[in-house]
């Protein structure tokens, strides 16, 4: 079945919360930046692919269990195997990637991604992504550091999936809906003006509509 096709943004867009204005408290909008800028700052200083799994891991426990991570865990009780596990899935380190086994992959590229990528699908998953506002943020931060290049104004919805991430490349001013795949085993950009609509899958063979 053909794949839905992305079309140049109008000025009358579907997503017009911007336009609107629309935004947290105060409070929760400066809780929001001031959360988005430690760990933009956290990441840029550390590229080892060891600290950046620590630092989502311990954002994750955070988000899904809301507590800081408590260090080792009692691994002999039975009744508690598949909290274990939970907490054990919270750390980049202890999960495999479809990526990491395609023969394609430049892993010294990737590896340093790979905690951010699947940071990127863990919030995903969370409650904390249905907050619009700060969800588009967050990727727009994280793309900084997964993606070949990213421009400005761009929106990046929930459910959104990456593969390598070092491959893509996104101009300015470009929506991209819910559930989108992002197959950038070969390069790939996402044009300046563009809106990719949901379910839509990004590879090598995509083109957008009016370019």
């Amino acid at each position: 079945m053909a794949q839905p096709t992305p079309t140049e943004r109008k000025p009358a867009s579907v997503r017009s919360d911007d336009a609107r204005d629309l935004r947290p408290t105060p409070e929760g909008e400066e809780l929001f930046r001031r959360w988005l800028k430690y760990l933009d700052d956290e990441i840029t200083k550390h590229r080892k692919p060891a600290l950046r799994a620590e630092l989502v891991r311990d954002s994750l426990h955070q988000l899904y269990l809301g507590r800081p991570h408590g260090g080792k865990l009692n691994t002999t009780l039975t009744s508690e195997l598949s909290a274990n596990v939970l907490q054990m899935s919270l750390d980049p380190s202890n999960v495999i990637l479809e990526a990491e086994s395609d023969p394609g992959v430049d892993m010294e590229r990737y590896a340093e991604r790979k905690p951010l990528i699947y940071f990127w699908l863990m919030f995903d998953r969370s409650p904390v992504a249905l907050n619009q506002w700060l969800g588009c943020r967050f990727r727009s931060m994280l793309g900084k550091h997964i993606f070949k290049s990213i421009g400005k104004k761009v929106r990046i919805f929930r459910g959104v999936e990456l593969y390598y991430g070092y491959n893509v490349n996104i101009e300015d001013d470009t929506t991209i809906e819910q559930y989108v795949t992002i197959d950038d085993r070969e390069e790939v950009t996402v044009p300046k003006g563009t809106l990719v609509g949901s379910y839509t899958v990004i590879n090598k063979d995509w083109k957008p509509d009016n370019k």
